[in-house]
């Protein structure tokens, strides 16, 4: 028989305070109240309330401000956050951003598929991708304006599948591999020459392919639009790799993340 190991004080006065910040009874930019207070309502020593701050500031869920004016604010778990502890798993595990890619080959069209699905995706999915591909439309010209609303795009597909739990997971590779692709192109774009027929076709290509998503999923096209969504993806994820294919996941990219990557 294995014996259950008895929590310590810190431990207890850090699950009741973390249940308050995830239940909503405590919400982002809250201040907990100070040690002294907490140490009176737990009835545990000074020291047990410190730790319990440590385990709640370790899991993000809290900052504490030292001296006079210090305190512990409350932070409440978010995407990016997420994508920043999956990423350093990855990176801890180098694993290479084509092994992300090739994830996203396969979660993106899940997420397709549950957009077409939606009884409600005319007053939801469609509408919201409708606006993100007249913003591509609006800023065709502007090659830094562009490839933001071209990853938007997938983000916004992935948003408003309906299903929290891809949402958060499937987000959460968006933001890693936006943050790869960003770099890469931003580097490719020193060199390169937006105006050119080439570049131009391309731009127009994975606009069309956008056009055509949606207007499956709008058809309730579930099928069509995962096809249509799997060959788009293949398309711009191998010019989007490239050379750097064997790159491992890069954490520190996510610091500086702006969204600016490829027109996939």
């Amino acid at each position: 028989m294995r014996q259950l190991r008895q929590p310590r004080l810190a431990e207890i006065v850090a699950a009741k305070l973390r249940d308050d910040i995830l239940s909503g009874r405590l919400t982002e930019g809250d201040s907990l109240p100070r040690q002294e207070h907490l140490f009176t309502e737990f009835r545990v020593s000074l020291p047990a309330v410190r730790e319990a701050m440590r385990i709640l500031e370790t899991e993000g869920l809290v900052s504490v401000r030292r001296g006079n004016v210090g305190g512990a604010v409350v932070h409440l778990p978010t995407p990016q956050r997420i994508a920043r502890t999956i990423s350093m798993v990855l990176q801890t595990r180098q694993t290479t951003m084509a092994d992300v890619s090739g994830a996203l080959l396969h979660l993106e069209p899940a997420c397709v598929a549950l957009c077409a699905a939606r009884p409600d995706r005319a007053e939801t999915t469609v509408p919201q991708l409708r606006r993100v591909i007249e913003e591509q439309q609006d800023t065709f010209d502007d090659p830094e304006q562009f490839p933001i609303g071209a990853r938007r795009f997938h983000e916004t597909i992935v948003e408003t599948c309906g299903n929290e739990t891809m949402i958060v997971i499937i987000g959460s590779l968006e933001m890693i591999w936006t943050a790869h692709e960003s770099t890469v192109w931003s580097e490719v774009d020193e060199q390169a020459e937006p105006d050119s027929p080439m570049a131009r076709k391309s731009l127009r290509a994975a606009l069309r392919d956008h056009e055509k998503i949606v207007d499956a999923i709008e058809a309730g096209d579930g099928a069509r639009a995962v096809r249509l969504a799997s060959a788009h993806l293949a398309a711009t994820r191998r010019s989007s790799l490239g050379s750097t294919s064997g790159a491992i996941v890069d954490t520190d990219l996510l610091d500086n993340m702006d969204y600016g990557g490829a027109p996939s």
